[in-house]
């Protein structure tokens, strides 16, 4: 599809703030901000509005403005995204649509990254070749399907369906998110507690066992070594954990074979695992019916798909069943051949190709595991509740019992 042909890059269309005040047309007067390339174009988009420009000038940026400024997130895009269905399938023309949906952002970061997208399309850029100029927010596979729809003459159709793509995909992350920061919580909470034992409960035990002038019990003395270890070596053990969360990031974005081995490690760890098995397995299925339906054959779409997995291990699968389908092979044997694909996802996917209607079968699948998904993540926050009490429970009670057997003893001697 030429649509979806690479386009030669250029430099993204920088803008200025411009501070005006102007007369409408009943002839009060009007102040407030715009985003423009220069001072003509700030002017000419006032008077596009219904002003009369009195005092135009361009806005003194702080040396600390950059830092006051919010950044863009991915939930602000999907927002964008549908906003920009919203206007469009109401007849709103898309210059006019980007004007209505920057007024009613908060993050002045956003809004400037619309009228950027704005000003670039009314410089003759199209609509797909104006969000490539900004890849830190909208990826290739977005672009692409924006793309498809200006050459079918359905944009409308196409960015509803990209908002719900971005809606669907930023549940899925978050609930992912949310799945993998219980486990991280009882982590983080009982080195927290244990921490803080040792370093300031143990040692005031400590102080009164030496007035005893008896000998402590075996599990005491472990305890207060291991705090005099603690109290000695903090800045040590600290320092292993930052530096081994930052290898860990550090060697994942380097060195794809660790990315593999550590992805592969994580579809291992019991629940956890089998939740981004599933959330995996949904992100494939909604990209890729997302992609079908708009048009693109089915090798490029899995081209895009592959990078949206959000696992190596998907993706590298991803890859495999592209090459297999390019050569002629059905979709549904290579994804059998990949073994890692449940067999109801292989039979939906025999149907589909069957009986021509593979995107709404993919659509079935993504819906089907999502909710798998939502449900094993409820499932996961109703275990681990009672698991960070008793995991706290024995880290607490042991350390509480090893400062009180000496006491116990002496009490039992007397």
């Amino acid at each position: 599809m030429s649509a979806l042909k690479k386009s030669p890059t250029s430099t993204p269309t920088k803008l200025s703030t411009f501070a005006y005040e102007c007369t409408n047309n009943q002839g009060a007067k009007v102040k407030g901000e715009i985003a423009a390339i220069n001072l003509t174009l700030a002017k000419a988009d006032l008077r596009r509005q219904g002003l009369n420009p009195i005092k135009v000038r361009r806005r003194s940026k702080s040396i600390f403005s950059g830092q006051r400024r919010k950044k863009i997130s991915a939930a602000e895009i999907s927002y964008f995204s549908r906003q920009m269905a919203t206007m469009m399938s109401a007849g709103v023309p898309l210059v006019q649509s980007f004007d209505i949906v920057a007024k009613g952002l908060d993050n002045e970061s956003m809004r400037d990254l619309v009228l950027s997208i704005k000003a670039d399309v009314e410089a003759g850029r199209s609509f797909s070749e104006a969000l490539k100029q900004h890849p830190m927010y909208f990826d290739p596979l977005f672009c692409s399907l924006v793309a498809a729809g200006e050459a079918s003459g359905s944009l409308e159709t196409m960015l509803d369906r990209i908002a719900t793509y971005k809606e669907k995909t930023e549940s899925l992350k978050r609930k992912i998110k949310k799945a993998l920061f219980y486990p991280t919580a009882v982590m983080v909470v009982a080195i927290i507690v244990t921490a803080i034992l040792l370093v300031f409960v143990v040692p005031q035990f400590e102080q009164l066992f030496k007035g005893f002038g008896a000998d402590l019990p075996a599990f005491t003395k472990m305890i207060i070594s291991l705090s005099k270890i603690v109290q000695k070596w903090w800045w040590a053990f600290l320092g292993i954990i930052i530096l081994s969360v930052w290898g860990i990031s550090y060697s994942k974005r380097k060195y794809p074979k660790v990315e593999h081995t550590f992805d592969r490690l994580l579809l291992k760890v019991p629940i956890v695992g089998n939740i981004l098995h599933k959330a995996a397995i949904a992100r494939f299925a909604r990209t890729l019916s997302t992609t079908f339906a708009a048009g693109v054959p089915l090798v490029e779409a899995l081209e895009s798909v592959a990078g949206a997995t959000g696992n190596i291990i998907y993706s590298t699968a991803v890859l495999r069943i592209r090459d297999e389908v390019s050569t002629g092979s059905q979709m549904q044997l290579a994804m059998r051949n990949t073994g890692i694909f449940p067999n109801m996802v292989i039979q939906m996917v025999t149907i589909g190709e069957e009986s021509g209607s593979l995107d709404a079968m993919l659509g079935k699948i993504a819906t089907i595991y999502e909710e798998e998904v939502d449900a094993a993540v409820d499932g996961l926050s109703s275990l681990l509740e009672p698991l960070i009490m008793a995991v706290l429970g024995v880290l607490v009670g042991g350390l509480v019992i090893a400062m009180y057997l000496p006491i116990f003893k002496m009490g039992s001697v007397i």
